[in-house]
């Protein structure tokens, strides 16, 4: 999956013969499953069409301040709109403009409301390009806190041959993804994660379990996945999706299961959070055929499942280990007995007492108990922000 899946991008077009690779462009970021929407200086309609890039976006796309129906293009909601912009082509008359506050388009106006990573992509002739004019405004830009795509070499438009090429649709996507991704709190670590319930049988056809959803370790994954990170999902039953995200996912049913595949990606991760439900007890001798419904009462003999979080906290050696807690009483007491005894570095308490968190909720309450420092209670929030909120506890508070 692309770093670019999922995000809002706002392309503006600006008027050079490069305008046509637009459209090449808005295709690319598309099938990188990106949502993006298009804006146009008024004189880059001499070089592409709205319609064409309207078609490609599934998205209007404007140009003019107001339509003629009076209705306002509010170049502010565009603006916050977006998690990226990308200017491309950027003519040497957009960027002079740019550099001086000049906004008389949508497109000026639109940048100088963005609060998002703004991204030129140059495009002009040979000797437009090495002007020192150009050079200053292109290091004014870049001051600016805009990232500067730099221009290739090849064939112009004016039959010259050398730099000033606006860099080819790949090459603008795949810049984009390389710096949004070396810019991720996340990258370059290996992050492991456990989630859902675990089932143990008792037949073919029966099993012991719990109620475990595993979405919350589910968001976990997703959402360090978009911070950067290199992730394994080890998830027991769960109908929760992880498709379209860097995950490498490993489905497993039993306790024994996941044991064997923590341990076996335990050594070389970074961060590993266990936050699967996983079965206390197990059968010990699960029946081979269906037990039929025969006798008053049923005696099953349960025997203990590994602790497999105990079993990584002993083996821990440069890994930030972080367990869960769902508690029914003294949650407190019992968080911090499983901290010490389990080696961990943080735990997440839940509560079964609270109406918003739990099993099977799109919410959830949260504190965070660590070895150093005060619990953070955290207020309720839906299970994409607690993943985010448990992900951002670890990069401002731990060497990563």
């Amino acid at each position: 999956m692309s770093i670019l899946y999922r995000k809002k991008i706002l392309l503006a077009v600006t008027a050079g013969i490069a305008a046509y690779k637009s459209a090449f462009l808005v295709r690319l970021l598309i099938k990188q499953g990106a949502e993006v929407k298009v804006i146009l200086t008024p004189e880059a309609l001499e070089f592409v069409t709205p319609l064409t890039l309207a078609t490609l976006s599934k998205n209007p796309v404007e140009w003019k301040f107001s339509d003629e129906d009076g209705s306002w293009n509010n170049h502010v909601d565009l603006g916050l709109w977006a998690d990226y912009m990308i200017i491309a082509p950027a003519t040497a008359n957009t960027m002079s403009k740019m550099t001086d506050g000049a906004v008389d388009n949508l497109v000026l106006a639109t940048y100088l409301s963005a609060k998002c990573p703004v991204y030129l992509a140059p495009a002009m002739d040979l000797d437009m390009y090495q002007h020192p004019s150009t050079k200053e405004n292109l290091a004014k830009l870049e001051s600016y806190g805009n990232i500067i795509i730099p221009a290739e070499s090849g064939e112009l438009a004016s039959g010259l041959s050398g730099e000033g090429r606006m860099a080819e649709p790949e090459n603008i996507v795949s810049f984009l993804e390389n710096h949004i991704q070396k810019n991720l709190p996340l990258f370059g670590k290996k992050v492991l994660v456990s989630a859902g319930p675990t089932y143990e049988k008792i037949d073919p056809v029966r099993f012991i379990g719990n109620f475990s959803s595993g979405k919350m370790g589910i968001e976990i994954a997703k959402n360090a996945a978009k911070n950067g990170a290199d992730v394994t999902l080890v998830c027991g039953p769960s109908k929760e999706k992880s498709d379209g995200y860097n995950i490498q996912r490993i489905d497993v049913v039993s306790a024994e299961e996941m044991k064997s595949e923590m341990e076996s990606h335990f050594e070389n991760s970074d961060i590993v959070i266990m936050s699967a439900a996983v079965a206390d007890y197990k059968v010990i001798n699960p029946a081979t055929e269906k037990i039929k419904k025969s006798e008053s009462e049923l005696i099953i003999h349960l025997t203990k499942n590994p602790d497999i979080l105990k079993g990584l906290g002993e083996k821990k050696t440069h890994q930030i280990l972080v367990g869960f807690a769902l508690e029914t009483n003294n949650e407190m007491e019992f968080a911090k007995g499983k901290l010490e005894k389990k080696n961990l570095d943080f735990i997440v308490l839940n509560s079964l007492q609270d109406e918003e968190a739990g099993f099977q909720k799109d919410t959830n309450k949260i504190t965070i108990i660590s070895r150093n420092g005060e619990p953070v209670i955290y207020k309720a929030k839906n299970k994409t922000e607690v993943a985010q909120d448990i992900l951002n506890f670890i990069v401002e508070n731990y060497k990563i």
